[in-house]
């Protein structure tokens, strides 16, 4: 009898129709490796437990991205119900999702980074930046680069804005350059990535548009340089004890050297997107891949 995969998507964060558009290519390839699919749109928790109790999956596929997807929040429930989910644990991804503590982790490891304060909106306003021009501004707890402002001057600092007074932003040197993106998968990372935007740097729109971004793969870098990616996207997925992929970005020019921006460890599944290209490029197909994440699904065991 074929395993029940419960394909979760849509979700309540920002990226919900990127989780919409990743949805009929995930659902393809899993049932292309013959597992039984129940596609379920999440917009209320509510009706996810009765399609679980209903269906009775045997693992969960999380395609799911950005707050209640890939925070923690979503694999706590999944723990409780003490189903096996694919992607990395709560912890995992409360750690990878905190670009604050993501960092603080990064650099007691060795990985290099560049210098940032963590605040909240309020302060900013009240205060203003902590850091020199130029600086970026990001929420410490988001994904897919959603309220990011890269700040050069004055008339930059009055556009950064927030819903909320209270929401947590990093404020961080901005690092000029190029920009790279490894993927580590099961613990080994195996190529780079050049990331070349049409806009100033890699935001939402440039990362699920079409021809907004040239991926350049492998990436034309010195060895040296590719090397210390792959070993700084290796540490920090193992850092963060991550389960079977992980992205991360980092920034690079002469001076700084290689510098690590974030992790993410839900990477999008979208034909745009970096990680499966790079598993194709190491001869691991679209449906290898989701059925090894399938396969490698867990939670955490109750004792």
């Amino acid at each position: 009898m074929a395993q029940k995969i419960l394909l979760l998507y849509g979700g309540f964060s920002a990226e919900r129709e990127v989780s919409i558009s990743a949805k009929d290519d995930i659902s393809s390839a899993l049932k292309s490796k013959g597992y039984e699919v129940i596609e379920h749109n999440l917009v209320s928790v509510y009706n996810l437990l009765e399609t679980i109790k209903e269906t009775k999956p045997d693992a969960v596929y999380n395609g799911l991205y950005g707050n209640w997807g890939e925070d923690g929040e979503i694999q706590s429930l999944f723990d409780m119900l003490q189903i096996p989910y694919t992607h990395s644990s709560a912890k995992s991804s409360v750690l990878g999702m905190d670009k604050d503590l993501s960092r603080l982790i990064a650099a007691q490891n060795g990985v290099k980074i560049a210098r940032g304060v963590k605040t909240t909106f309020a302060e900013y306003q009240k205060n203003g930046s902590p850091i020199k021009f130029p600086y970026v501004v990001k929420p410490v707890a988001d994904g897919s680069s959603v309220g990011v402002f890269i700040v050069k001057n004055k008339q930059d600092a009055q556009k950064v804005n927030y819903l909320s007074s209270d929401t947590e932003i990093l404020v961080e040197e901005y690092i000029t350059g190029r920009e790279f993106t490894v993927m580590c998968l099961e613990g080994k990372a195996y190529c780079v990535t050049e990331l070349k935007a049409k806009k100033e740097f890699y935001d939402y729109e440039a990362k699920y548009t079409s021809g907004m971004t040239e991926h350049i793969l492998p990436a034309p870098i010195d060895d040296d340089v590719a090397n210390t990616c792959k070993r700084y996207a290796e540490i920090m997925h193992n850092a963060l004890d991550c389960n079977t992929i992980s992205r991360c970005d980092f920034r690079y020019n002469e001076q700084d050297g290689v510098v690590f921006l974030e992790i993410n460890t839900n990477p999008g599944m979208t034909k745009l997107s970096l990680v499966p290209e790079q598993a194709r490029y190491v001869g691991i197909s679209y449906a290898d891949l989701c059925d090894k994440l399938v396969k490698n699904a867990s939670c955490r065991k109750m004792k």
